[in-house]
């Protein structure tokens, strides 16, 4: 995604297009990717651009409230944004952290458990967390 899409997106939304906002969303969307807060945080002050950590997640929190990116909790230290918003799976990689994606079309489920009375399924993510063999 362009920055001008970015910026044409945030406004659709609803969002004010702010310089913080827009170099957030444009580090995450620009490209699939997987960045924790604290990745974002690091690049941006690598840049010698001066941004707050509570501005960083308070932005992630509001892009993935408005479905630009999707918050994936790999533990419960760590969550990641997603950039890809279509539905998919992910490898999680325990010794480098990296996440990659897996398309939902490459796995398949022979049996799904019966949901609660009154509720139904609002999506499925599958996580397979990978080491090397011993």
């Amino acid at each position: 995604m362009s920055l001008p899409q970015i910026e044409e997106e945030l406004r659709r939304l609803g969002l004010k297009p702010t310089g913080q906002r827009v170099r957030i969303a444009e580090m995450l969307l620009r490209s699939p990717t997987h960045l924790t807060a604290e990745q974002i945080l690091a690049t941006i002050r690598h840049r010698g651009e001066r941004i707050s950590k509570a501005t960083v997640y308070n932005t992630l929190k509001v892009l993935a409230e408005n479905g630009l990116v999707r918050p994936i909790n790999i533990d419960p230290q760590r969550c990641v944004y997603d950039s890809t918003r279509l539905p998919h799976h992910h490898f999680h990689d325990l010794e480098t952290g990296e996440l990659a994606d897996i398309h939902p079309d490459d796995i398949a489920f022979s049996r799904f458990p019966t949901l609660p009375e009154g509720m139904e399924a609002d999506g499925v993510e599958v996580v397979i967390r990978l080491r090397k063999k011993r």
